[in-house]
């Protein structure tokens, strides 16, 4: 099985997804943020890092990069996609999952283990997994609250669409053992297809017990052990070269409009234009040393975190 392993500027965990799909006995390959194509991969992870440097919010320009096209086309025909941490993010800007990821509720870049609870087992992600497991991860983020509006929420958990879940180590959840705030305590969560999914914390950091932790590997033998999710070569949309947007009917109302504002024509329009500026912008900025953590707050997000603040643990 072929897994390709996009990184982008700023991406730090390509590396450890690389050497996590070699363990769990497939064959990874790096793909370039600028290429146009996936080639022959069966799935596909969007990797932890600071993409972009998190310019802007993280994930706002990666969702740009040329490769996302054919991630989106790849994601609409059924293939299996998985973002961890800063590819969590990149998946929710590019409307692939619903949602964000906001600034943690300490303010704080945090990073230690966490425990996380597995919520269901029937994907392609979490089938070598029990229902109920606790996994002890490690996490390394500044931006990794899950804000969404109530009615998605609603569907997420309606729709058990929600993998995994921060709890204790007897698989508890509560506010006291949420490391960010994430409404619902929610680590990890799959699109209505179950094909694409996004966590916060790391797999990739939890493969070997002289780690800490092998809790993570399963994981990625789950991905490398499900059917094949080629469902073209180039992952381009059929006689356009653009990326079709996922949205079924059994979508959320609010992902439904994501995905079509994503593939509207205007943006596309100005797409390629956006991120030739931005990512100039971001390695001119990056190169004289100014790189730093993301300040969230665009109007949308704004708007995300004033819609569900109420239901903050």
């Amino acid at each position: 099985m072929n897994v390709a392993v996009v990184t982008f500027p700023g991406s730090n965990c390509d590396q450890d997804c690389f050497r996590a799909v070699e363990l769990a006995g497939a064959e990874p390959r790096y793909v370039w943020h600028r290429e146009h194509s996936l080639g022959n991969a069966d799935a596909v992870i969007l990797p932890g890092g600071f993409a972009h440097g998190d310019y802007l919010r993280p994930g706002a320009i990666a969702r740009f990069s040329p490769i996302m096209e054919a991630v989106a086309a790849f994601a609409a025909d059924g293939g299996v996609v998985a973002g961890i941490c800063n590819g969590f993010q990149v998946l929710c800007e590019a409307g692939l999952l619903p949602g964000a990821l906001l600034r943690n509720r300490s303010l704080r870049f945090q990073s230690h283990d966490c425990f996380l609870r597995v919520e269901r087992c029937d994907t392609p992600f979490t089938r070598a997994y029990r229902p109920g497991q606790v996994l002890r991860m490690p996490l390394s983020h500044a931006d990794g609250a899950y804000c969404a509006e109530p009615a998605v929420l609603q569907a997420l958990e309606a729709e058990g669409r929600v993998a995994f879940r921060y709890c204790d180590r007897n698989g508890d959840a509560s506010a006291e053992v949420n490391p960010n705030g994430s409404l619902n305590h929610v680590a990890g969560i799959v699109n209505a297809r179950g094909n694409v999914l996004g966590m916060m914390p790391h797999p990739d950091r939890a493969l070997e017990e002289i780690l800490g932790s092998a809790d993570g590997l399963p994981f990625f033998r789950s991905l490398t052990k499900g059917p094949a999710g080629r469902p073209r070569a180039n992952g381009a949309a059929p006689g356009s070269g653009k990326a079709s947007v996922p949205g079924t009917a059994s979508e959320s109302a609010l992902e439904t409009a994501s995905a079509s504002e994503s593939a509207s024509a205007s943006e596309s329009a100005s797409a390629s234009e956006s991120a030739s500026a931005l990512e100039t912008a971001s390695a001119s900025e990056t190169a004289s040393g100014s790189g730093k953590a993301s300040v969230p707050g665009t109007g949308s997000v704004r708007g995300a975190t004033a819609a569900s603040g109420a239901a903050s643990p």
